[in-house]
Formats: structure tokens, sequence, C-alpha cells
């Protein structure tokens, strides 16, 4: 039923704009900024975001938004993230992250590694279907957004993971198989960087790979002329 609640918190319009707004900065967002992105009133947005905290979809805190300390600094604003635990609902009742891990351990313990990989590329492979494989970064991040990765364009001129310049890489907020990847993370993680390849293409001016980040996704999609000697 608590799942059933939090969820439900979301029919609301406003509410649901507000979540959506929060969830997709991945950082802290203040109650002024989220009213603007939903085009409420201050009030109206705090109202909601508290309902929200309460529902436990977003968590809250309190931070001073102007960076500076001391006397002048002014009071600390409340702030929300979105929370990390995952809501679900399925009725009849069903349990598939149980059969997953059971799955998964049981590849991992027969050494499938290579097996699962060569399966989630060619399910990649048929969820592109029969076209081109991905023309670029903004085509793989609507392909991506379809798969509720939830990704963004890390700004130009950061430094990637083998020490080269400037480059654009698509990271990407959520994994989908976040849970069991928790619990066997070199065969899912390996499993997911396979099914994206497939889903991307491996012929294509994309690629992925392997780059973890803590609360994010293993994998980061960059084109291959920029950094393709990595």
């Amino acid at each position: 039923m608590e799942d059933i609640d939090a969820i439900a918190a979301l029919q609301d319009p406003v509410r649901r704009r507000l979540y959506e707004y929060v969830a997709a900065q991945g950082r802290e967002v203040g109650r002024n900024e989220a009213a603007e992105a939903a085009g409420v009133a201050r009030t109206l947005a705090a109202h909601h975001l508290d309902k929200l905290a309460d529902a436990g979809l977003l968590e809250s805190g309190s931070r001073r938004l102007t960076g500076r300390s001391g006397p002048g600094a002014g009071r600390p604003a409340k702030v929300y993230t979105r929370a990390p635990g995952e809501r679900s609902v399925s009725l009849p009742a069903r349990d598939y992250r149980t059969a997953a891990e059971l799955l998964a351990e049981a590849a991992e313990q027969a050494g499938l590694d290579a097996a699962l990989c060569a399966a989630a590329r060619r399910r990649g492979e048929a969820l592109r279907g029969p076209g081109a494989p991905c023309r670029g970064l903004a085509e793989a991040v609507e392909a991506l957004a379809a798969r509720g990765y939830e990704p963004h364009l890390e700004d130009a001129g950061a430094v990637g993971a083998a020490g080269a310049g400037a480059t654009e890489v698509v990271r990407m907020r959520n994994c989908p198989f976040h849970a069991v990847a928790e619990r066997f993370p070199p065969l899912v993680c390996g499993m997911n960087l396979a099914l994206l390849e497939g889903l991307l293409g491996l012929d294509g001016p994309v690629r992925a790979r392997m780059d973890a980040r803590p609360g994010e996704c293993c994998v980061v999609v960059e084109e291959v002329s920029k950094n393709n000697d990595h």
C-alpha cells in the first residue's frame, strides 16, 4: 500500500511537474526554482514539494542558496532532491526482482557473462530495429531517454576518463537495472554495456563505454571521432 500511496501522490498535475523537474536536475532544487519551472506560485510549490517528501518521493534538506556563510548570508532555504528508493506497483502482486536476482546469481556462478552479453547485444539490436546505427549524441539521448536512462549531456570541457582534453559525453542519472546491478555489478554492468552497444550500434559515430560514477549509470556514450583511441 505504501508504494501505491506514493505513486498516487503524482496524480496531481502540478505535483507531477514539480517531481519531474526536481528528478531531472540531479542536484538540490530550491522552492523558488521549482515554482518557476512548474509555473506556479512559491507557496503552492512548497505545499506540493512537502507532500512529495512526505510520500517518500523526494528528500528535503536546507542550505544557503547564496553560497555565502556568516553574517549577512541569509537564512538557509529548503531544498529537495529525488529520493533514492524505488517505487513499483503490480496488480496482482509480481516479484520480478527476486527472479532477476536468482537468474543473475546462477549466471554469475556458471560463468555465463559472455553468453549474457551476447544476448543483451542482440536485444539492443532488436530494440533499435533494422535502421542504421545512431547518428550522433542528440539521437543517442533520445534513444536512451525512451529506455528510462535519464540521459544528460555533460558540460563541454570535462576531462575524459583517460585524461584526454575537452569532450562531450552523455551520462545517465538512472540505471534501469539498479537493484540487480548493486548485487552483481560486473555481470549486470557488462550486460548493460552490451545492450547499449546493440541499441546504438557498434559501427556508428557514437559508442558506449564503461565509466562508472556513484549514483549514475556505469555506462557513458560519446562521439567516436572525439575520443576514439581509449
